[in-house]
Parts: structure tokens; C-alpha cells; sequence
């Protein structure tokens, strides 16, 4: 069995995760491979990041009842990531975006895909990630 580590003192997160679960989502972004690319191509330099592959955008069919389809889209980025799943049919898309930028701009990148993906309604939840990040390396490589 596993220990937990002890408690350590609170300091600066390592990273933010932002998820975006978005309700009564419409626009070109639902449906639009190219269009959905842009954004993942305009994203990172918007918000002061910086991509370490080209977007990949696909187009995925019906998967079960719950999944009728839609485009799932993603980038790395140094920072580390963004992805889309879109679900066209239910209005639904689901937003994850995760970095080590402690500093991001959560109000206007919450904004800017807000305005987006046209949403009339989302739950938003962010988590700090990494609490217990060592301030310093712990093993030569």
C-alpha cells in the first residue's frame, strides 16, 4: 500500500485545469472541422502559450446511445494541452485546457470560449493542480 505524503506547507500550484462542460452550444465550432482547427491554431498564442504540434481534428460517428457523434479536437502545447469533444446533436460540448501558466487569464479564456462555442449555459470547474510540486529537482538524469 501506498503512503500518502504529509501535508506540506501551501505554495504556488504547478498548473490550472480548466473544464468546461457547455449546454445549448451552437455555431460553426459543433460542426466544422477547419473552423474548430483555427481555434485550436489561434488558442495557445492568445493566451500566451505555445504549441508543440499541429492541431488534429476529427470527425467521430455515433458511438453509443449516450454519444451520437460529433468532432473531437486537440493540441499540445508546451504548457501542456488543449482538447474539444463537440456533440452537435445534444448541443453539448465539453472544453478541457490544462497548463502549468499559473498566471493564465482564467476570466477571459473562460470568456473567449464562452463567446466561441455560443454557449448559453456551462459548468465551470478549475482545479489547481500539482500542490506538492518539488521546488527543485530530485534525482540527476
Amino acid at each position: 500500500m501506498t503512503e500518502l505524503s504529509p501535508a506540506l506547507p501551501r505554495q504556488e500550484p504547478f498548473g490550472v485545469h480548466l473544464m468546461i462542460d457547455g449546454y445549448s452550444a451552437s455555431g460553426p465550432l459543433m460542426t466544422d472541422a477547419p473552423a474548430l482547427r483555427q481555434l485550436l491554431l489561434d488558442l495557445p498564442g492568445e493566451m500566451g502559450m505555445h504549441p508543440i504540434c499541429a492541431p488534429v481534428v476529427v470527425e467521430v460517428g455515433p458511438n453509443c446511445l449516450k454519444d451520437p457523434g460529433g468532432l473531437s479536437g486537440f493540441v499540445m502545447i508546451a504548457e501542456s494541452h488543449i482538447s474539444f469533444h463537440t456533440f452537435p446533436g445534444r448541443g453539448f460540448v465539453t472544453i478541457d485546457l490544462y497548463t502549468c501558466q499559473t498566471g493564465l487569464d482564467r476570466q477571459a479564456t473562460l470568456d473567449r470560449l464562452l463567446h466561441a462555442f455560443r454557449l448559453v449555459d456551462a459548468e465551470v470547474h478549475v482545479q489547481e493542480r500539482g500542490l506538492r510540486y518539488p521546488a527543485e529537482n530530485l534525482a540527476a538524469f
